[in-house]
C-alpha cells in the first residue's frame, strides 16, 4: 500500500530589525495576496500529485490501491472538486474490474470467487445494475448447484404400479453352441446355468429345433435372439421367472398388461399431437381432452413410454420475434408563379346603350369606346415552397409464422344513394381506409435468422370528387404506393426498402397567345406557373428473437421405436464385447449352455479435455480437464494466439500455450476470451501432457450480432 503524502503551504517569516515596522497599506495586501496565490497553488499541485500517482497506480491494475489513495486524499481535502473527480472515475473503474472479475469466475463455475468479488462491488455501489444483475445470476447458480446436490423428489405421478424386474441372473454371461437341438432342451440347460426358471405356455410347440451358436453374450440378450427367431415372447413374472409363449396377436391380447396414462400438452395441439401417435405407433385407444389440452393413452409401458418421449420432442413453445419498423414519407412542395397577367378580352360599345347597340346609331364618328377589363394588367409574384415528414414507429411480437398487422391513418365516409320503390332514397355509409396499412408474417429459423414476408400499402387523400347530377354523394380520389416482398435477416440485422418515389412536374403559362410561351420574354406578356410535387417512402425493419427453439443433436432426436409389428419394443442388439462361433457337441451329446463370468472393463485412464460447443466474438468459453487418472498429470492447452487469449494469464504462460497443472482425480476449467479475428470459424483447443489426453474443444464461433 503506498505511503500517503501530505502537503503543506507555508509563507516567509518575518525577520530582521524590520519586523517591528509596519509596512504601507499597499504593500502588506500586496504580500497577503502573494502568500494566499502561493498556497493555493502549492495545493493544486498537491491534489495533481495524488491524482497522477493514482492514476499509475491504475495503469499498472491496482486499481482498488488507487482508489485507496484518493479516498484518504479526499477525507483531508472534501473540498477539493479535482479530487473529487478523479474519485468518482477511479470508483467507476474499480466496480468494472471487479464486475468482469466476477463475471469470468461465475463462467468458471468458481462462485465463492464471485460472491467475494461482488461483495467489494456492492460496498462502493450497492445499486449499480450490472452488480445486481450478477449477484442474482450467482445465487441461481448456487441454487442449480444444491439441486444437483441434492436433488428434489419430484411429486409422484398417477403412474402405474412397476412390474417386476430382471434380477443380476439374467446380466450373466453365457456361451450357447446348439445344432438343430430342441427348444425345450435349450432352455432346459439355459436354467440349470444360470438358475433362472421357464414357463411355457401350452400352445409353444415342443418339437421346434434351434441352432444357435453365441459367445460371450449375457443371458437376457440370448432369450431375445432365440425368442426373435422362433416367433416367441416372453413375460417377466418375477426376477428369476419368465413366461415363454408365441408371439401371436391373440396371445398378445391374453398375456400383455396395459397401462393408461393422461399426457398434458403445453404448446402442442392436442388433435395434431393425436394423429402424430396414430401414425408413428400404431395406437388405437386414444383420447383427446381439448379441455385440458391433453392426450389419454391405453397401450404397452413401452409404447406409452415412447408416446410420451415422442411428445416431448414436439410440446415446444412457438418462437416469437420483436419487429421494430420505421416508415418515414418525406414529401417536399414548390410552386414558382412569375409573370405579367394581361385582360383576356377586349370589348368596343357604345357609352351608356347597354348591352345592346341600336341600329340607328352611326357606325363612324366617335359614339363607340373600347372596353379592358380593369385592372388592365396585374402582375404576379408567387412563390410556395413546403416540406413535411410522417413517420410511423410500431413496434410489433410476432409468434411465428402468424400474420400481424399495423394499421395508422383515417377511415373516410362514403355514401351511398339508392331509390327504392314506394320507399323513397336509402342512404347507406361504407369507409375507406386511407393511411399506412403494413402485414408481416415472420419465420423464425434455427440457425438464428428470420423470413419476413412484408406488404406495405400507403395511402393520401388527393381530392374529393362529386356524385352524379342530382345525388348528394361524394367520392374520393385516393393515391396508394404498395410493396410486397420477402426478406431473410439476422437477429438485429437492419433493412432498408426506399425507392417508393412519386414526382409531379407541372408547367403552364397563362397570357397572350404565342409570345407568353417565349423563353425570357414570355412572362412579360403572360403569367407562367411551375409546380413540383415528390415524396418518397422508405421503411426500415429490424427483427429480434425473443425466443427460438434449441435445435437437439442427432444422438438426443433419434430414440428408438421397436419394430412394425411391436413398436415401443426394445432393439435386438447385442453388447460389443460379445463373440459368434461354432462348435459340436462332445461324444455326441447334445452341447450344454455354460456361464462364464464377464471380464471387467478396465477403469479409463489419462486426461479428458472438453468445451464449449459455441461462443460469440467478445464473449468467453470454457475449456474443462478431467483428470481421470490415479496420478498428478502436467501439460499445456495448445490454441491459436490470434484467435483465442487467455481470460488471467497464469506465470510461465507463452502466446498459444497455456500451462497446467493438476492434481489426481481433479478437474479444472479454463476461460478464453474469443477475438475478432475469429468470427465465423472453428476454433480447436488442445492438451499435451504427461498422461494420455482423450478428446479435444472443437468450438464454432460466432459473430456478436448473431449470438445475440
Amino acid at each position: 500500500m503506498p505511503q500517503a503524502r501530505t502537503c503543506t503551504a507555508t509563507t516567509a517569516p518575518r525577520s530582521g530589525p524590520g519586523a517591528r515596522v509596519r509596512p504601507a497599506h499597499g504593500a502588506l495586501r500586496a504580500a497577503l495576496w502573494a502568500g494566499l496565490l502561493a498556497g493555493l497553488l502549492a495545493l493544486a499541485g498537491c491534489a495533481h500529485t495524488v491524482v497522477d500517482e493514482a492514476e499509475q497506480l491504475s495503469h499498472g491494475g491496482r486499481y482498488e490501491e488507487a482508489l485507496q489513495t484518493l479516498d484518504e486524499a479526499l477525507a483531508r481535502r472534501p473540498e477539493d472538486a479535482a479530487l473529487r473527480t478523479a474519485h468518482g472515475r477511479q470508483r467507476d473503474r474499480v466496480i468494472v474490474h471487479l464486475a468482469a472479475q466476477a463475471e469470468l469466475a461465475l463462467s468458471g463455475a468458481r462462485l465463492d470467487e464471485a460472491e467475494n468479488l461482488l461483495a467489494r462491488a456492492q460496498r462502493l455501489a450497492p445499486r449499480q445494475p450490472r452488480v445486481l444483475s450478477l449477484v442474482q445470476a450467482v445465487a441461481q447458480a448456487r441454487a442449480a448447484q444444491q439441486r444437483v446436490a441434492v436433488p428434489e423428489a419430484p411429486p409422484a405421478p398417477p403412474a402405474p404400479v412397476a412390474g417386476p424386474t430382471m434380477s443380476a441372473a439374467f446380466q450373466k454371461v453365457v456361451n450357447l453352441e446348439f445344432r438343430e437341438a430342441p427348444l425345450r432342451q435349450v432352455f432346459e440347460a439355459l436354467a440349470r446355468s444360470s438358475g433362472v426358471n421357464f414357463v411355457f405356455d401350452k400352445d409353444v410347440r415342443s418339437d421346434v429345433r434351434v441352432t444357435v451358436f453365441l459367445r460371450q453374450v449375457s443371458l437376457d440378450d440370448a432369450l431375445r435372439i432365440i425368442l426373435a427367431t422362433q416367433q416367441l415372447d416372453r413375460k417377466l413374472l418375477n426376477g428369476h421367472t419368465v413366461l415363454v409363449y408365441p408371439n401371436t396377436a391373440a396371445k398378445q391380447r391374453e398375456h400383455q398388461e396395459l397401462v393408461t396414462r393422461s399426457l398434458y400438452l403445453v404448446n402442442a395441439d392436442p388433435k395434431q399431437a393425436l394423429n402424430l401417435v396414430r401414425v408413428m405407433t400404431k395406437t388405437r385407444d386414444l383420447h383427446v381432452d381439448e379441455r385440458l389440452n391433453a392426450l389419454v393413452v391405453r397401450d404397452t409401458p413401452e409404447v406409452v413410454n415412447q408416446i410420451e418421449r415422442l411428445l416431448a420432442t414436439i410440446d415446444l413453445a412457438e418462437p416469437e420475434v420483436m419487429l421494430a419498423v420505421e416508415v418515414l414519407e418525406v414529401s417536399s412542395d414548390r410552386l414558382d408563379e412569375l409573370g405579367l397577367g394581361w385582360p383576356s378580352s377586349v370589348g368596343l360599345g357604345v357609352p351608356g346603350a347597354g348591352s345592346t347597340v341600336p341600329l340607328s346609331t352611326p357606325l363612324g364618328g366617335s359614339g363607340f369606346r373600347g372596353l379592358v377589363a380593369n385592372p388592365a394588367l396585374t402582375a404576379t409574384l408567387r412563390g410556395v415552397s413546403g416540406s413535411a415528414n410522417l413517420l410511423a414507429n410500431p413496434t410489433i411480437r410476432a409468434r411465428n409464422r402468424e400474420k400481424a398487422k399495423v394499421q395508422i391513418g383515417e377511415r373516410l365516409p362514403v355514401f351511398t344513394t339508392a331509390a327504392v320503390a314506394n320507399a323513397g332514397v336509402s342512404a347507406s355509409v361504407t369507409y375507406l381506409d386511407v393511411g399506412l396499412k403494413l402485414d408481416v408474417e415472420p419465420s423464425v429459423q434455427l440457425d438464428g435468422e428470420v423470413i419476413i414476408k412484408v406488404a406495405l400499402e400507403v395511402s393520401n387523400l388527393l381530392r374529393e370528387v362529386d356524385g352524379p347530377a342530382g345525388s348528394a354523394a361524394r367520392a374520393y380520389e385516393v393515391g396508394t404506393r404498395t410493396t410486397t416482398t420477402s426478406l431473410r435477416l439476422k437477429d438485429g440485422q437492419t433493412q432498408v426498402l426506399a425507392g417508393l418515389i412519386n414526382d409531379r412536374d407541372r408547367q403552364s403559362a397563362n397570357g397572350l397567345p404565342g409570345v407568353s410561351r417565349l423563353p425570357l420574354l414570355g412572362r412579360l406578356f403572360g403569367v407562367q406557373r411551375d409546380e413540383r410535387n415528390k415524396t418518397e417512402i422508405v421503411m426500415l425493419i429490424t427483427p429480434r428473437i425473443v425466443r427460438n427453439l434449441q435445435r437437439p443433436n442427432v444422438a438426443a432426436a433419434t430414440q428408438a421405436s421397436g419394430t412394425e409389428s411391436q413398436p415401443g419394443a426394445a432393439p435386438l442388439r447385442l453388447s460389443a464385447d460379445a463373440r459368434a462361433g461354432v462348435g459340436a457337441g462332445r461324444g455326441g451329446r447334445p452341447p450344454v449352455a455354460t456361464a462364464a463370468t464377464a471380464p471387467e472393463a478396465p477403469p479409463p485412464e489419462g486426461l479428458l479435455l472438453a468445451g464449449s460447443e459455441r461462443a460469440a466474438v467478445g464473449g468467453t468459453l470454457v475449456v474443462t480437464l478431467n483428470n481421470r487418472s490415479g496420478q498428478a498429470a502436467q501439460g499445456e492447452l495448445l490454441y491459436d494466439p490470434l484467435l483465442l487469449q487467455p481470460a488471467s494469464t497464469p506465470p510461465g504462460a507463452t502466446p498459444g500455450r497455456l500451462p497446467f497443472a493438476m492434481a489426481p482425480a481433479a478437474e479444472a476449467a479454463y476461460v478464453l476470451r474469443v477475438l475478432p479475428a475469429a468470427a465465423g470459424q472453428r476454433v480447436v483447443v488442445q492438451a499435451s501432457a504427461s498422461t494420455p489426453v482423450q478428446g479435444e474443444a472443437v468450438v464454432q464461433i460466432e459473430d456478436a450480432a448473431v449470438a445475440r
